[in-house]
Parts: structure tokens; C-alpha cells; sequence
């Protein structure tokens, strides 16, 4: 196929995140905050409601159907609950009572809902750790969902709760929420792209993997083929330009083990990356591994026509 990413690169100045995309990126990150802190927001408020209902603090002590409540507030992680016994917990709570809500006096009920929050607000940090590479993984699925719509071509998707493939549906909005995995029709082979996976081979897990089978033939021993990986890829979807050199130094040491491994096994799968966050320096060190082959494809998440045009080279491999 030549040269594919000259489709949609000019020079490696074409690969740069400017200012506006950052921006938006920030405001994508912080609007998917909100979103994911929603459900704990009301849940403080049912929290509330059905507290208000004790007089005095050590009331909650009986309140069994709020105690996973009362245990977050009093910080016992969920991880944690499973090693606990029902005196463990009732100590938690009674160390709660005594240390933070008897002090507060009358306002124990919003003193034990702000608890609640903080301890919520260090899970929702840990959720939003990834969220960068969340955030780009749904937004590639969209682009080759829609690809493969525009192209007339069925697909199956892997579930990402209870990891079984299913059919195409007829509405697929927000479908990319849930995607693990993608397969489709190409002339008379089968397609299946995987995200995150472990490739045996290079011993590390990798971003995405394209490969040279149907889902429902997919197997350990697939992973396990050199010959079955038609693409390997790294996608970084982190907007912070601070981060962006760490970014690619973990992608460029990844593809140089996919590089290694496979050269081993006298293959050759085709190499891409994805990244949102793209500084001069790291863009020219890019360009020039496309321009000598080390590099197959690359593309800037935040730039619509590349993502589409990358899209439309994995569909075709």
C-alpha cells in the first residue's frame, strides 16, 4: 500500500497538537469528571435523605441498609470490605461516630455526606487515571464503527463487561462505551481488532492488535501466531502536553518489542500510532520513522481527517 499515512500527512508539523485541540481535550476530560461523578453525587443525596432519619449519631450504627455508605465515609475501600467481618465493620463505623460526626454536633448527617464524598472523590481519581486512553479508544471504535457503516460491511463486537462477541445491532449509539473488540468482513478473510491485549510473543500487553481471523475462531493460539497479527498498534490518548514525551517513550519502546519479536519469528506485522498529545520534538522523531519504514502509519487523535483516514487503511489491511 505504499506509503498510506502520505494520505494524510504532509510533513511532521501535520502530526502536532496545537492549542485549540488541547484545549478541547481538557474540556472533553473534564466534562467525562462530571459524568462519572454523577452517579456518586446521588448518591449522596439518597445517602442524606435516609440518614436524616437518626437522631443522634450512634443511630447509624443500626442503620444496616446504608452501612456500605456509612464504611466509604468512614474510608474502608471497597477492596477492603471483603476481608472484613460484621465486627470489623461496626468498629469502622463506631470510629467514625466517635472521631467526626458526635463532634459535629447537630450537623453530623452533612458532616458524614462530605466524608462520604472524599472518600469517593479519591475513587473517582483513581477511574479517571486512564481516562485519556479511554477517551481515545471509544473515539477510534466510533471512527471505524462509522467506516464500516459507510462501506456497507456487517461487524461483530466484543463486550467489554461480559466479554462475549455479538452481532452488529441496529442502533449503535454509544456502542463505543462498551467495545472490547471489533470483527469484520474484508473480501473473503475476517478481520477481528482487539484492544489491550497480551501478545504472547512480545510478553507485553498491546493497545490494538489486528488480526488475520473471524472472532469466533479467536483463540490462545491465535495470540500465540506471528502470522495470524496483521497490525500492531499503540494509541495514547492523554491531552497534557507535560505528559506527551512520557507517552511517546512508553508507546516507542513498545513497538520496538513488537519489532524484535516478530523479526524473530521472521514476520513482519505493519506498525502505527495513535497519540493526542504530539509536541514538535516527538512529531519530527515520528515523521522520520515513517519516512524510513521502522514505522507503518501514525495519525493525531485530535485531527478528524487523519483518524479517518487511518481508520480506512485498517480496514483494508
Amino acid at each position: 500500500m505504499g506509503r498510506p499515512y502520505r494520505e494524510h500527512l504532509r510533513s511532521s508539523e501535520n502530526l502536532e497538537t496545537g492549542y485549540e485541540a488541547i484545549r478541547k481535550g481538557f474540556v472533553a476530560l473534564a466534562l467525562e469528571k462530571n459524568r462519572r461523578a454523577t452517579p456518586f453525587v446521588e448518591q449522596a443525596r439518597t445517602l442524606k435523605a435516609v440518614a436524616e432519619r437518626a437522631r443522634k449519631p450512634l443511630d447509624l450504627l443500626e442503620m444496616k441498609d446504608i452501612r456500605p455508605a456509612l464504611l466509604a465515609a468512614a474510608g474502608v475501600s471497597d477492596k477492603a470490605l471483603t476481608h472484613l467481618q460484621e465486627e470489623d465493620e461496626r468498629e469502622a463505623i463506631a470510629g467514625l461516630i466517635e472521631n467526626f460526626l458526635e463532634p459535629a454536633g447537630k450537623d453530623f448527617v452533612e458532616e458524614l455526606v462530605y466524608r462520604f464524598l472524599l472518600t469517593r472523590g479519591d475513587t473517582l481519581g483513581g477511574s479517571m487515571r486512564n481516562i485519556g486512553g479511554v477517551l481515545a479508544q471509544r473515539k477510534l471504535t466510533r471512527s471505524i464503527i462509522s467506516y464500516l457503516k459507510v462501506s456497507g460491511r456487517q461487524f461483530a463486537w466484543l463486550n467489554s463487561e461480559t466479554q462475549t462477541w455479538l452481532a452488529q445491532p441496529e442502533d449503535d449509539a454509544d456502542l463505543e462505551l462498551h467495545v472490547a473488540g471489533l470483527s469484520w468482513q474484508l473480501r473473503r478473510a475476517r478481520r477481528t481488532l482487539v484492544y489491550n491485549k497480551t501478545v504472547p510473543l512480545v510478553g507485553n500487553n498491546i493497545d490494538l492488535c489486528l488480526l488475520n481471523c473471524d472472532c469466533s475462531n479467536l483463540t490462545k493460539d491465535t495470540y500465540g501466531s506471528a502470522s495470524a497479527h496483521i497490525a500492531l498498534g499503540e494509541l495514547k490518548g492523554g491531552i497534557d502536553p507535560a505528559g506527551a514525551d512520557e507517552h511517546w517513550k512508553t508507546a516507542r519502546t513498545a513497538l520496538k518489542r513488537i519489532e524484535a519479536a516478530f523479526t524473530k519469528q521472521g514476520a513482519k506485522p505493519r506498525t502505527f500510532f495513535i497519540g493526542a498529545a504530539i509536541e514538535a520534538k516527538m512529531a519530527s522523531e515520528i515523521w522520520g520513522l515513517l519516512e524510513d519504514s521502522t514505522l507503518d502509519n501514525a495519525a493525531n487523535l485530535t485531527e478528524d481527517r487523519q483518524i479517518v483516514s487511518i481508520t480506512r487503511w485498517l480496514c483494508s489491511l
